[in-house]
């Protein structure tokens, strides 16, 4: 969503219980569900754990996906929490992931193009990150903070660098209010 400007901080977030359990998971785990790696060119040097997903248009089919039994019972009531704290409440999460960009990877310019893209908002809570992350949007380099949420403008020009040694996840959600859900099916 274009939210007329790069990035806004959400606040601070407990991160760990989240964090713990994904960096708990066996490495097969990420393997489940590789429909973003296989659509998606420029997340091929990704891998998901993908609780929650849809297809579709303008109808969306929204799908519990493999990486629900592993995670939801954490992450639910975080983005509930994030949810209920800066959005309208009623409407729905459309996705809900756990992305790892690989030690030495980028994910190149681009811009997400669905057009659920467009009416709902896409949150980051980073996971794990180090110094050599960097996350550019909108030609402006970010360092996103262990602790924090984030609301990101997806519809401007993103691509994200891990020069690190070590992978980088975010828990990536996007939330469509239920008054633009509305909008998007009369249209």
């Amino acid at each position: 969503m274009n939210i007329g400007q790069p990035i806004r901080e959400l606040g601070d977030i407990n991160h760990k219980p989240l964090r713990d359990k994904i960096l708990s998971l066996e490495d097969k785990a990420w393997d489940d569900n590789a429909v973003r790696q296989e659509t998606f060119d420029v997340h091929k040097n990704t891998s998901s754990l993908i609780m929650i997903f849809c297809d579709g248009w303008p109808e969306l089919t929204i799908s519990k996906e493999s990486g629900w039994n592993h995670l939801a019972e954490i992450a639910m009531p975080m983005m509930e929490g994030i949810i209920k704290n800066h959005y309208k409440p009623g409407g729905t999460i459309i996705r809900a992931m756990a992305a790892k960009l690989f030690a030495g990877q980028r994910i190149t310019p681009h811009v997400d193009k669905h057009p659920s893209f467009h009416i709902a908002h896409r949150i980051h809570i980073p996971i794990t990150t180090n110094d050599h992350v960097r996350f550019t949007l909108a030609g402006r380099p970010f360092q996103l903070e262990l602790g924090k949420a984030y609301e990101v403008n997806n519809q401007s020009t993103h691509s994200v660098m891990n020069r690190g040694k070590e992978d980088r996840i975010t828990f990536i959600f996007d939330y469509m209010p239920e008054d633009i859900r509305s909008m998007a099916k009369n249209q």
